[in-house]
């Protein structure tokens, strides 16, 4: 079992691997995080872990607010979630490696960073400034018929993708545009489709590249039925996702 200490990134959503991370970054807790990212030798990964938030919030308080107009807004490493911040997370998350981290002049950065591994959260410390917790590396086993079930989830994410743009001639991507290879497919087609969090959190600790495959294609059949039955909803309202603040 392969374990590692890495500083906590907390999101509102589900990193998968392989898929970008741009984040905008302006919490002093996570600009220390980056200030101790930027020390480490360009030689070396600047990894972090992210993980979604269960029961808690991406950005703590940090002004008084509703509902008490007189509550001191949070502070510390741990804000927005809880005396016991392991249980605010989901328990399955991913590495991410930090390819560029640019400081702005006000002191807040823009980051743009890679999902490389899944790992679970074993422990949470929140003794320093930021977030950091224990972590093991989960392998991506490929479970039966990986192969096959990438073909056919290829397949309805292409129907998938027509519908949600209101295209009705042809398929906005060609087979050269989207992988073949089975864990790549199933992580793309997860961060691609217009899911809540717990349900692309589901996908993200699937025990093995095939159980995710089988989950997706059902997913893409009943979210492609519900979109043929409203041909009139704007593609620009579907295919606007949610920014991170931080």
């Amino acid at each position: 079992m392969t374990t590692v200490r890495l500083p906590l990134f907390p999101l509102n959503s589900a990193l998968f691997p392989g898929l970008v991370l741009p984040l905008n970054v302006f919490e002093e807790r996570y600009r220390a995080l980056m200030r101790d990212l930027l020390k480490t030798p360009e030689d070396e990964p600047r990894r972090f872990a992210v993980v979604a938030i269960r029961d808690g919030h991406e950005v703590a308080p940090s002004a008084p607010g509703m509902p008490d107009p007189t509550a001191l807004p949070e502070r510390g490493p741990a804000a927005g979630f809880g005396t016991d911040p392991a249980k605010a997370f989901h328990g399955v998350g991913c590495i991410a490696d930090a390819a560029t981290i640019r400081e702005r002049a006000d002191g807040t950065f823009e980051v743009l960073a890679t999902g490389t591994t899944r790992v679970r959260l074993l422990s949470v410390d929140a003794s320093g400034p930021y977030l950091t917790a224990e972590l093991q590396e989960l392998p991506e086993e490929p479970g039966d018929e990986a192969g096959a079930l990438a073909e056919g989830v290829l397949r309805a994410f292409r129907q998938y993708q027509k519908r949600l743009a209101g295209a009705r001639e042809r398929s906005l991507t060609t087979g050269a545009d989207l992988p073949d290879e089975p864990s790549v497919v199933s992580y793309l087609v997860a961060a691609a489709m217009m899911l809540d969090t717990p349900t692309k959190q589901r996908l993200l600790q699937a025990p093995d590249t095939a159980s995710r495959l089988r989950d997706e294609l059902k997913l893409l059949r009943a979210e492609t039925a519900i979109l043929r039955s409203l041909p009139s909803l704007p593609a620009a309202d579907l295919t606007r996702g949610p920014t991170s603040l931080n």
